[in-house]
């Protein structure tokens, strides 16, 4: 049976958090809603994505539009974006060793593969799907039913704590990782099936994890 890694984008293969917090700044005036500061990120991190946004106080019926209004303008910084150090790597020796790699973010799939073309990695992954924010879980569902997938083959790995709450509702398992945008702590009170401080770790815990 073909053992499928899905991966988060933002946050999990690629280092744009600082954009982000930019272009999100910029937005808020238009919107109407709190801006961040660099330093108060360590504190956000520690939040769910519903108290983030409680905590910026940005209307929910303005949300869709900030989403659509991120992507935009994320587009245009894809040049400047840079994946985490050792990740390409990491991803390289995975596929090697024959895992079938996908991708499953709250990003467009045009920006998403305009990065992966920009650092070399076009062709590594077999699917690539776009959902929203809070609607992860639908499109890993779909994909398990459209493609007869047994979840106990998939791993989610992703860097936020609703990407465990998606791999929950689908019955998949979970890696979080340390190194994106929600801290260790908050991470491990959400009870991943692993959580990983370096990209290395996921090449050792896979090769254990199944017998490829």
């Amino acid at each position: 049976m073909t053992k499928v890694i899905i991966f988060d984008f933002d946050g999990t293969l690629a280092d744009t958090i600082d954009i982000l917090l930019s272009i999100t700044n910029r937005l808020s005036v238009e919107l109407g809603f709190k801006s961040a500061t660099k330093e108060q990120i360590a504190q956000l991190s520690n939040l769910t994505s519903w108290q983030l946004l409680q905590y910026s106080g940005i209307s929910i019926f303005k949300f869709p539009l900030l989403i659509r209004m991120l992507k935009a303008e994320l587009r245009s910084e894809i040049p400047n974006i840079q994946l985490f150090p050792g990740i390409k790597e990491v991803l390289l020796d995975l596929k090697k060793q024959g895992f079938q790699l996908g991708i499953i973010t709250s990003n467009s799939r045009e920006n998403v593969l305009a990065s992966l073309e920009t650092n070399g990695l076009q062709d590594t992954f077999t699917f690539i799907y776009s959902g929203s924010t809070f609607g992860k879980h639908k499109v890993i569902n779909s994909w398990l039913k459209t493609e007869h997938i047994n979840p106990k083959q998939v791993v989610y790995v992703g860097d936020e704590i609703r990407d465990i709450e998606a791999a929950r509702k689908t019955g998949i398992k979970v890696m979080a990782v340390a190194w994106g945008f929600n801290s260790q702590e908050a991470l491990a009170a959400h009870n991943p099936d692993f959580l990983i401080k370096r990209p290395q770790e996921l090449i050792e815990i896979m090769s254990n994890l199944w017998e490829v």
